[in-house]
């Protein structure tokens, strides 16, 4: 019976997409940079203008990649794909738009909690974004998750809130109700967006999805930064490189990747990894800016990849053909 079992887990090994794998580490190591470009660029400009940056300058780098992949197809007389692709384009415009309105509200209700609620408050809630995903893709989707990577997800996600324990512990409970709202609402945003983004990846390729998405963020944003009156554009020549490192590494690279690695890995397994973004960027700050690394960081890290090894080592991580 053991050796059956143990034959069992080595041929699920052996169907992981490695390739999907290394694209979802590639895209998480780029994200947890997000929080040192975004400190860098809100020296000079707001939340909502650091995003406005972010999405327009990633906007235009998609566009270019777009025109030059789409060159290349009809070079390589690829006329018969790029039909298709533009086919399925405008029958999944709905939610090429639905996806750039989710992470820009996402984003903006997830800056405005920060200014309402503590750092810790705001982060823990935030972190139940797996939940969302899973619960959505139950629901929406009809998929369904062995006992195995709900386990690994409850570690995962209980690892992810040590980081915040320390800071917990001394929450003040006035005054922190709406920012607490944000950020749950927040958390259900970024909790669809991979469900959307995995449903369009069945058609589309990741950078034609992004391109669409990353569009619809920025003409999103724009009205929102001119109604609260931000400074619009950096001022310095740093300030431009945390705006542009911030959208060619953290928007482009990094949701890139995400979304090529979400046709053959399940959302609900990828926002999970998403969880050790936090440990990442605290090791980061740690390195860049000398910050404090306590030992709950060490200890949540290691938590953290417990719950991914146990969510990974079960048959929910893998996206099935008929998702």
């Amino acid at each position: 019976m053991n050796a059956q079992a143990k034959l069992l887990k080595l041929q699920f090994v052996s169907f992981l997409p490695i390739d999907s794998l290394v694209a979802l580490t590639a895209s998480i190591i780029c994200l947890s940079f997000s929080p040192i470009f975004i400190r860098l660029s809100e020296l000079e400009i707001g939340p909502n203008a650091t995003a406005f940056n972010r999405f327009w300058i990633a906007a235009v780098a998609f566009w270019l990649l777009n025109t030059l992949l789409t060159v290349r197809h009809r070079y390589r007389n690829k006329e018969t794909q790029l039909e298709q692709q533009k086919h399925h384009l405008v029958n999944r415009a709905k939610l090429l738009i639905i996806d750039g309105v989710l992470i820009s509200v996402g984003l903006m209700l997830w800056a405005w909690s920060l200014n309402q609620t503590s750092i810790a408050n705001s982060s823990m809630i935030h972190n139940l974004v797996p939940i969302f995903t899973v619960l959505g893709g139950w629901l929406a989707l009809g998929q369904t998750f062995d006992n195995r990577f709900l386990i690994g997800m409850v570690v995962a996600i209980f690892g992810a809130t040590l980081l915040e324990a320390k800071e917990l512990l001394s929450l003040r409970m006035s005054q922190e109700l709406l920012g607490s709202l944000a950020a749950l609402l927040s958390a259900v945003f970024f909790g669809i967006h991979p469900l959307v983004i995995q449903r369009l990846r069945s058609n589309l390729s990741p950078v034609t999805i992004m391109t669409w998405s990353t569009t619809t963020s920025f003409l999103f944003m724009l009205p929102v930064v001119l109604i609260a009156k931000e400074q619009l554009f950096p001022t310095s020549i740093n300030g431009w490189f945390a705006v542009i490192a911030q959208a060619l590494v953290s928007q482009m690279l990094a949701m890139g990747l995400w979304a090529y690695c979400l046709k053959k890995l399940s959302a609900g397994f990828s926002s999970l990894v998403a969880l050790i973004i936090p440990a990442l960027s605290a090791v980061e700050g740690w390195a860049i800016f000398s910050e404090s690394l306590n030992f709950l960081t060490v200890v949540s890290f290691f938590v953290i990849l417990f719950g991914m090894y146990l969510a990974i080592s079960s048959t929910s991580a893998i996206k099935l053909e008929n998702d």
